[in-house]
């Protein structure tokens, strides 16, 4: 392990500092609707505000009040923190239609005084979300009507403004990805989950093939290349399902002319947490696959210092996902055939490597590799996007790039306390995190 810079300042050759700007609190957000989206504007209380403002969105999750509204306007910037017009409403999802309230975001901030340049933050599910919008931007309708892809956009979102950089904070490689990883494959009869009929060779709550319910599991290479396959082929068969269903709308043969609602059961949080998740790697948090990174890469330790080394995430196992995985309210999902085909679905031969990424209009991973715009890749120690983000750091077309793991953080930033060595040892994840965004956004766009 190499040292490689005392502080994030250093690293960005900034002479102030990130650590100064805090005293510039954001204390009265003001909400500002944008269209069928909602916004909240945040900025900061004293002092020159920066010249760039950084839009906050994701697909359906309330982030009028994510953690990045505040730190980011603490540290200077103007802060545009939205929800889309599906908030809280996987159900009713169009997943092209997001890009319309991003261009809204984008719009408003380059109207605001003072701010010269738009930097678009994507946080989980916010990546594909930003990735999408900015790609499209960058390349036109094209991009987003390509035949290949499951869904496709419509023209109104030709002529989408350009963002000019992009911050990916513990990004998803795509939902439809992370939710086919979260998919219990073992399940033997999709229409009649009550059952409780599973394939016992493909159980990953089975104790035969590697599962603990007190702590880590352990799944053998073979077990993992026969799961990753079968949940391919369970998302193939849901999306041949939902295909035929549009078929016949198509041909007024279907009860409904327009949509219909899909209950996947034995689904869970693909995410991870208290969710049900039947992935393996949230199951077993040492699975060489996913966690952790192929190459030496910048690690931001707890103390602000820089190293370059392999990253491991000391993400901790979930093994009460057993109990839930089999519930409703917990392990069922529910959407509707144009949310799921549109913002859920991908193609694949097995989750790990055969992934058809450009299947879908939900995919960060395919998206980055039509963006020419500065990015920078934040992977959570404690979380589990550790080699996620380094492959579509890998894959970003953007001559200006970088990637860092910001040690301990958890997907949501904060310390991973039961994943500490010592108490108070990842007591700094949150202000790392953003510390580290804020010089790189400094270096990028205050030039």
């Amino acid at each position: 392990m190499q040292n490689v810079r005392a502080g994030l300042a250093i690293a960005f050759g900034l002479a102030a500092g990130v650590c100064g700007e805090a005293a510039h609190a954001q204390s009265n957000p003001v909400y500002v609707p944008q269209g069928p989206a909602k916004a909240v504007l945040y900025r900061p209380d004293a002092g020159p505000g920066k010249r760039t403002g950084v839009l906050v969105m994701h697909r359906t999750v309330n982030y009028l009040s994510h953690p990045a509204c505040r730190e980011f306007s603490s540290r200077g910037f103007v802060v545009l923190c939205m929800n889309s017009r599906f908030d809280n409403n996987e159900v009713r999802v169009v997943w092209e239609d997001v890009a319309l309230d991003v261009k809204a975001g984008v719009e408003f901030l380059r109207k605001q005084p003072g701010v010269e340049k738009v930097a678009l933050f994507g946080h989980s599910g916010g990546a594909p979300t930003m990735a999408f919008y900015q790609a499209v931007a960058e390349n036109g309708v094209a991009f987003c009507q390509d035949p290949q892809r499951l869904t496709r956009c419509k023209d109104d979102l030709a002529g989408l403004p350009k963002a000019d950089a992009i911050v990916f904070a513990d990004a998803h490689p795509g939902y439809p990805l992370v939710v086919l990883r979260g998919f219990n494959p073992s399940l033997l009869d999709e229409q009649n989950p009550p059952t409780g009929k599973v394939d016992p060779s493909l159980d990953p709550f089975s104790e035969a093939n590697g599962y603990n319910p007190k702590g880590r599991s352990t799944y053998s290479e073979e077990f993992r290349t026969r799961y990753y396959a079968a949940q391919s082929a369970r998302m193939n068969r849901l999306i041949e399902h939902a295909q035929k269903i549009k078929a016949q709308m198509a041909q007024k043969a279907y009860g409904y002319p327009d949509n219909d609602v899909m209950v996947i059961p034995l689904a869970g949080n693909p995410v991870g947490g208290p969710g049900g998740s039947a992935s393996l790697h949230v199951l077993d948090p040492t699975v060489p696959e996913l966690m952790r990174t192929a190459q030496p890469r910048r690690i931001v330790r707890n103390s602000g210092e820089q190293a370059v080394d392999v990253a491991h995430s000391v993400a901790r196992p979930e093994p009460g996902a057993r109990e839930t995985n089999r519930s409703f309210n917990v392990g069922a999902k529910l959407y509707s055939v144009d949310s799921f085909l549109s913002a859920n679905a991908v193609r694949s031969t097995n989750s790990l490597d055969g992934v058809e990424h450009c299947s879908s209009n939900n995919s960060t991973v395919c998206a980055v590799q039509k963006i020419a715009a500065p990015q920078l890749f934040m992977a959570m120690g404690a979380a589990n996007f550790i080699r996620d983000n380094e492959q579509m750091f890998e894959a970003s077309a953007a001559r200006d790039k970088d990637y860092a793991v910001i040690e301990g953080a958890t997907h949501g930033f904060t310390p991973c306390k039961p994943c500490e060595p010592a108490p108070g040892a990842y007591d700094n994840a949150t202000k790392n995190t953003f510390d580290y965004a804020a010089a790189w956004l400094n270096a990028k766009m205050e030039k």
